[in-house]
């Protein structure tokens, strides 16, 4: 539908909600989602700001490409300043309340100031109010958004909330829409919860309009659809295997970081895999997969609905626990298992229904419980501090330590800060696997160079999707590299990340990259969009909206140094595997990346670099 050409702006402190006009200027330069609401942030607040304070803003933003018969076409992106990392944030999240936000004539809501009590946003069409949320303040992510459904008598309203991770300002809290999908890295839910917003709640019955040249759009978008069932990742793996097709894969590459990184490979892999969640289990003959499930738009369907056993020792009291639900990605159940050297399935799944159902990122949670265990074991940490042993493989540490984190209880308020002020505070912080506070996804970057260099350069902290490196280095997308080499490596990353900004700010899901480039991409929002969208003003777009956003790091007082990997990283060699006696080689692909992107020596983008890109 292109752009409806509409922004509600909310004021939380004076308790209005108005409409302006979206700047199509800026529409034009930065498309939407990531790109859009991005410029729309660094255009009204102070780099410098508390994240937690009233002055941060929350961005919530739909592409072009959201709520259209683009596949994929059903990711919002929340944009803010992180405070995990004080950095710029942007998470982006699948479901369907993207599409509603689209469908109820909405391109972008930008949340400002400090609500003085709890409240809620609920959006129909044209009208929006702020509604008390007293009630609702302590509840679940899940009870709030039947309790809201229940409230306006519509079991399809679209809602957006925090846990009580949110309200308890846990740096790595998430928003959760659609009970399992999330808008889940850098702290956007503590941002949230800062500003007393239990949730936005959405009614669109608009549908689709707007879009340039529908028989075209229709047209080129079934073409597409075609290219994505056609390739086998997104084709057959994910849809069958789901993101954790991966477990096994990177754990022969040597690439599987275990035990908080000390070793690159995990003896129990097989256990908490894509193929152990299609086993029958002997305790009750039934599979922990249930089914695949999609998003909106979506014809790759990669989610996961598992079912946890319900005998075993974290849900055998409690019922709740027992149904269907979000299951395991690759990233959580990289995490909360082989980060900790914990090989029960089931134990993974329990503390991945309490992320979901508290609202945190079991990402950087999981790596967080791995430094945890790293200091317990040292003697850093006793059984008297923590409340409980927690050495690494114990799934009963696992379970418990999620529920205090999840519920802010004991111990669970410093896990809740993140790894880094975590040790830190107990005088290690080279123990804590974090770029710019925020904790590493699964790949190893001795076993996979390029992801070294792609954490240590990510502008929102280390994160595996603002450069997937890995489709090239493992699955040879869109074309083979050695993962055991820095050669090439620089422009590799540069490219990726250039593009997967365009991916993200269109609307659409990154995992279509498996199957599609921009060239790709770009016909459909050509057929879509008023205006010219040529590859090169595409290629140019997805290198503004990278700088735009190293801009605002560098304003915030993040340099060069923030650039860096852990030393485990760069002085303990790889064990086992592939990668065996290799450390990564970052110092030396940093400097080629600066050079290529245009930037100094420093890491400041030039004058001829911000002249040329129009910033």
């Amino acid at each position: 539908m292109g752009w409806n050409r509409k922004v509600l702006r909310v004021n939380l402190t004076e308790g209005t909600c108005t409409e302006e006009p979206l700047n199509m200027q800026w529409a034009d330069e930065y498309l939407g989602s990531r790109g859009l609401a991005t410029k729309y942030l660094v255009s009204e607040i102070d780099p410098k700001v508390d994240p937690l304070s009233p002055e941060n803003k929350m961005i919530m933003s739909t592409g072009p490409l959201t709520g259209t018969p683009a596949s994929t076409g059903g990711r919002y992106t929340v944009v803010t300043k992180g405070p995990l990392t004080g950095a710029i944030a942007c998470s982006n999240s699948g479901g369907f309340f993207g599409a509603e936000m689209k469908f109820a004539g909405w391109d972008m809501i930008i949340l400002e100031g400090r609500s003085p009590t709890p409240v809620y946003l609920y959006v129909e069409n044209d009208k929006a109010q702020l509604i008390d949320a007293s009630d609702l303040w302590g509840k679940s992510c899940w009870e709030t958004e039947e309790a809201i459904k229940h409230h306006h008598q519509d079991p399809l309203v679209r809602v957006s909330s925090i846990g009580l991770a949110g309200e308890n300002q846990v740096l790595f809290a998430c928003i959760v829409n659609d009970l399992h999908r999330a808008a889940g890295r850098s702290g956007v839910g503590a941002v949230m919860g800062s500003k007393n917003l239990k949730a936005v709640a959405l009614r669109g019955t608009k549908g689709v309009s707007g879009i340039k040249d529908m028989k075209a759009f229709m047209k080129i978008t079934a073409e597409k659809k075609k290219v994505l069932a056609d390739n086998a990742v997104t084709g057959q793996g994910l849809p069958k295997f789901g993101t954790q097709v991966l477990m096994n894969v990177i754990n022969e590459m040597g690439a599987l970081p275990t035990r908080n990184h000390k070793d690159v490979q995990f003896e129990d892999a097989g256990k908490i895999s894509a193929e152990a969640m299609h086993e029958k289990r002997p305790t009750d003959g039934k599979t922990h997969l249930v089914t695949n499930a999609a998003c909106f738009g979506c014809t790759i369907a990669c989610g996961r609905i598992s079912e946890i056993d319900k005998g075993h020792f974290t849900v055998v009291n409690n019922p709740k626990y027992w149904g269907a639900s979000g299951g395991l990605e690759y990233e959580a159940a990289w995490a909360l298992g082989a980060a900790n050297g914990v090989g029960d399935l089931e134990a993974l799944q329990y503390a991945n229904l309490l992320c979901n159902e508290q609202g945190m990122d079991p990402i950087s949670f999981g790596a967080t419980i791995g430094a945890v265990m790293e200091l317990y074991e040292m003697g850093i940490l006793t059984k008297e501090q923590i409340g409980i042993e927690a050495e690494f493989g114990s799934a009963e540490a696992l379970a418990r330590l999620t529920e205090m984190t999840a519920r802010g209880e004991g111990f669970g308020k410093e896990i809740g800060q993140g790894s880094r002020r975590l040790c830190t505070q107990y005088g290690h912080p080279e123990l804590s696997m974090t770029v710019k506070g925020q904790e590493f996804p699964a790949y190893d970057a001795r076993g996979i160079q390029g992801m070294g260099l792609t954490y240590a350069t990510s502008n929102r902290g280390a994160c595996h999707l603002r450069s997937y490196t890995v489709a090239s280095e493992v699955l040879g997308i869109p074309v083979k590299t050695d993962p055991l080499t820095t050669e090439g490596k620089p422009e590799l990353v540069k490219a990726f990340q250039d593009a997967t900004a365009v991916f993200d700010a269109a609307g659409i899901c990154v995992f279509t990259s498996f199957a599609w480039t921009l060239a790709d991409v770009q016909p459909q929002i050509e057929a879509a969009c008023e205006g010219d969208w040529s590859m090169d003003k595409l290629n140019e777009m997805g290198e503004r909206i990278w700088n735009m956003e190293r801009l605002f790091n560098n304003a915030a007082g993040l340099t060069r140094k923030d650039d860096d990997l852990p030393p485990r990283l760069k002085t303990e060699p790889a064990k086992v595997g592939p990668a065996k006696g290799l450390v990564s080689g970052i110092d030396k692909m940093l400097p080629e990346y600066y050079s290529i992107r245009g930037w100094t020596e420093e890491g400041v983008p030039t004058a001829a670099t911000l002249a040329r890109l129009g910033l």
